[in-house]
């Protein structure tokens, strides 16, 4: 049996899911809890819970996606995140109360002789043209189908945001009223001065954030600001510099797209290559630019963007890469599209799945909701048992080895399953206990009788005897009377006790727990949340670590084609083209930048050479850091004249309306059977990631499937061909046969064979942790220095959706790394403007300082 499905979102409500043209996708999954029992139970039995919590999950590209959150590893602090009380494999008291009071009871239908004189008669003849006027209108009322039931509303409403200067220092990523630890060392005189300073700095910083944000197009100058300070903020125009300065140098203002008011210094101080012309990259050279430095992009590429990348095919497009920007609040790309005026289009959260039955030729169906929401709360609250293994239980290593969420979550489905046994063992252990009593029972029974007869005639034949009777004679004849009520009460208690145990016994008989923890069609609906939570990643949950996967909740070759060296006294990059490769170019400069993806780095033989290499410290990071895998097929249908008129009914169009929003589909691929018990097996683990969310984002008729975990690789050594056929049959298994034509245009994206990307995005993988983001962040010193000289400054800096600790893997991530690292080699070779005018020497790039420690933003 396949499953394919049309979604709803493991996420994040504060915050929406908007699509952006030609930018990352962020996927998400928060996950959220509930402290009720609830789960997949075997069968197709529905389990029954008093909290249904559903979520939500938002689709990627290869680079945007914000993992699934979760709540506290228990339901409670401290607290045990699987209760045994009820679950997948178990039903508890309420469970089993609501599942025997539902029992239809059958209709009493009394039966009795027919009249032979009616017998004989016709319908028109036994009822009379009143009865037979009622009785048709009665018909013709039954024929009438119900009405539909309501359709659910979806909740499209934003949760609330500051606003005025508070809301700029949230929309940049600022406390409103307090100065961050960067703040703090840029600005000592502040963080060391009185209450009332502090508060001045924040209400200019806040302002000025204010002042760009209300008109990002313009850059924001000093002058302009002054002049719409208010008074008396506005007296010390000294501080005001400052801060300017400081918000400019670290690309809180005056970034991105915008028109100049003042124009480039045409004296260039310091040169800097930056290797990468990706999101990271541009986003740092233009600084840099607008700083006053000398800059030089080298592309491998015949076009910049990176992994931004954007199939064009007439006026039509595609997202091959980036395509989605999560959450707005903060968001800096949400100030870039205000700058080149893109439209950004809701992503719609909810959305169907689906499941097929194997059989060629009929059409799939939809998953009941409530199964669905069943056991995407089950899958919350195998996320929550994670949680607890690794961080109240510290069960991260076994045999010296890390663990894997991957394997943690097997072991938690095991003993799940473990679980739901000794509750079918404890079940019948209750049968055999009560069948042994009552046997018992039965036995005692059998002997009371006896007895009960054996004293009855003791009792008949002392009543016998003729008075007068002596005392003797009395006394056994009372006594007799008496043993016997009391047997007969004892037997009559015997009874009671014996249909109480009946009772019992078939109540057991009648409500047996579960036999399995997850039914062969729940794992199926569990593996499509593994296969989201994988394109969430962009790897298997395998390689995952289980400690610090979602550490960030809380926010060809045959030699090197480059060659960087790095000395004290300056750099020198050595390029070849990649059309020629017996073109080879040099540049000297005085910093590099390096904003090549994680898995170039990572890459063996390397493609890029270090003279002199790297340190440990920072290869270690490289190897222990993962770079993930996510491919897409698109498809361009044909236009109908319903797309075109809005009337989007029947045939490719009704497609294209029901996967506007997603289209989840829950997939086994053929050939591999399926699991009857809980615990997935290798291959259909390969495979739960194949093709199994389309989505729509267009309003053009574009399909876009996914393909995440192990299947993107293995999807990688197969012809489009196949790929496109796979899609194209999963949606005629949806939709029908005829109302999926064959695709006029397809692409197929192979990002790990890319020899300029080697995958996605990066992930915590198992070993690693989120300290590794902010070595990958830190620049390289040529070193030792020379005894006598002076002391050596970063040479090689790093920047890339992998050097950002609070927001890898996504766009947004990427373009705040750029900015980062501009602002700190700005501040190396060009000085700290916003220091106090008496420590303000801005040096050449002849005779650079040592850099400010630049936090990461």
């Amino acid at each position: 049996m396949d499953i394919t499905r049309c979604t709803e979102k493991w996420e994040r409500p504060p915050t929406s899911s908007m699509m952006l043209s030609s930018k990352k996708s962020d996927a998400g999954s928060s996950a959220s809890s509930s402290s009720s029992s609830a789960g997949a139970v075997g069968g197709d039995r529905p389990l029954v819970s008093e909290t249904q919590t559903g979520t939500s999950t938002s689709a990627a590209g290869p680079m945007d996606v914000k993992k699934k959150e979760r709540s506290s590893p228990s339901g409670e602090p401290g607290g045990a995140p699987m209760p045994h009380q009820a679950g997948p494999g178990g039903v508890d008291q309420d469970s089993a109360e609501v599942r025997r009071t539902s029992r239809r009871k059958r209709a009493k239908v009394e039966y009795r002789e027919m009249d032979e004189s009616l017998a004989n008669l016709s319908e028109d003849e036994y009822y009379s043209e009143e009865e037979r006027n009622a009785k048709a209108e009665k018909e013709r009322k039954q024929v009438i189908p119900p009405p539909p039931p309501p359709v659910e509303e979806e909740n499209d409403s934003e949760p609330e945001e500051p606003s005025g200067v508070e809301g700029a220092a949230f929309q940049s990523r600022l406390p409103h009223d307090r100065m961050t630890s960067q703040e703090a060392a840029c600005f000592p005189d502040i963080i060391s001065g009185p209450q009332q300073t502090q508060k001045v700095f924040l209400y200019i910083r806040n302002r000025t954030l204010q002042l760009w944000l209300d008109n990002p197009k313009i850059q924001l100058t000093f002058e302009a600001t002054a002049q719409q300070l208010e008074a008396p903020y506005n007296s010390d125009a000294v501080l005001v510099h400052r801060i300017h300065s400081y918000l400019e140098r670290h690309g809180l203002i005056n970034f991105g797209i915008y028109k100049r008011v003042k124009p480039l210094p045409t004296k260039k101080t310091g040169k800097v290559i930056v290797i990468g012309g990706g999101v990271s990259g541009l986003a740092a050279a233009r600084q840099l630019q607008s700083f006053g430095m000398d800059v030089t992009v080298l592309e491998a590429r015949d076009r910049v963007g990176g992994r931004v990348a954007t199939f064009r095919k007439g006026n039509y497009v595609a997202d091959l890469g980036a395509m989605v920007v999560t959450g707005l609040g903060g968001n800096p790309m949400a100030v870039i599209s205000k700058q080149v005026n893109m439209e950004l289009a809701k992503i719609k959260q909810k959305c169907p799945l689906y499941e097929a039955n194997g059989q060629a030729g009929e059409r799939c169906t939809s998953v009941p909701k409530e199964k669905d929401e069943m056991v995407e709360q089950e899958f919350n609250r195998l996320l929550e048992a994670t949680s607890y293994l690794s961080h109240q239980l510290d069960f991260n290593f076994l045999n010296n080895k890390p663990v894997s969420l991957g394997q943690a979550l097997e072991v938690v489905i095991q003993l799940q399953e473990k679980h739901v046994k000794d509750e079918q063992i404890e079940h019948w252990k209750k049968i055999v206990k009560t069948q042994e009593d009552l046997r018992d029972l039965l036995n005692k029974m059998v002997s009371t009788k006896e007895r009960v007869k054996e004293l009855h005639q003791q009792y008949k034949e002392a009543s016998e005897v003729k008075p007068p009777r002596d005392i003797t004679a009395e006394f056994l004849v009372k006594s007799k009377h008496r043993d016997l009520t009391a047997l007969c009460k004892e037997y009559d208690e015997l009874v009671e006790l014996q249909v109480k145990l009946e009772e019992k016994l078939q109540e057991l008989e009648a409500n047996p727990p579960s036999d399995v923890y997850l039914s062969s069609r729940d794992r199926q609906i569990l593996d499509w949340h593994f296969a989201n939570l994988e394109f969430a990643n962009a790897t298997p949950l395998s390689t995952l670590s289980l400690k610090h996967w979602d550490q960030d909740d809380d926010f060809e070759f045959t030699g090197s084609h480059l060659t960087v060296r790095y000395t004290a006294s300056g750099c020198e990059v050595i390029a070849v083209n990649t059309r020629s490769t017996t073109q080879t170019f040099i540049y000297k400069c005085d910093a590099v930048l390096c904003t090549l993806p994680l898995g170039v780095l990572k890459q063996q033989p390397p493609a890029v050479q270090f003279v002199p290499p790297l340190p440990e410290w920072k290869t270690s990071a490289i190897q222990r850091m993962g770079f993930g895998n996510l491919n897409k097929p698109g498809c361009r249908l044909g236009l109908g004249v319903g797309w075109a008129s809005g009337n989007r009914k029947g045939g490719d169009d009704e497609v294209l309306a029901q996967c506007r929003r997603w289209c989840c589909v829950l997939t086994v691929c053929f050939g591999i059977p399926v699991s009857t018990c809980s615990v997935m097996s290798a291959p259909q683990q390969q495979v739960r990631g194949e093709l199994f969310l389309f989505w729509n984002l267009y309003k053009a008729p574009i399909l876009l499937a996914l393909m995440a975990g192990e299947a993107a690789g293995i999807m990688e050594n197969i012809s489009d061909d196949v790929i496109v056929g796979r899609c194209l049959a999963i949606l005629k298994g949806i939709f029908g046969s005829s109302a999926v034509p064959q695709p006029k245009e397809t692409v197929v994206t192979r990002w790990r064979a890319d020899p300029w990307a080697r995958g996605s995005y990066s992930y915590v993988a198992a070993g690693s942790s989120g300290n590794d983001y902010d070595l990958m962040a830190q620049p390289i010193t040529p070193g030792p220095a020379i005894p006598g000289a002076s002391q050596p400054v970063p040479r090689l800096f790093f920047s890339g959706e992998h050097t950002i600790r609070n927001y890898p893997a996504t766009v947004h991530g990427a373009l705040l790394s750029g900015l980062r690292e501009a602002g700190r080699i700005a501040d190396q070779f060009l000085g700290a403007m916003y220091t106090l005018p008496r420590q303000a020497t801005p040096t050449a790039a002849s005779n650079p300082q040592q850099a400010q420690p630049t936090p990461s933003v």
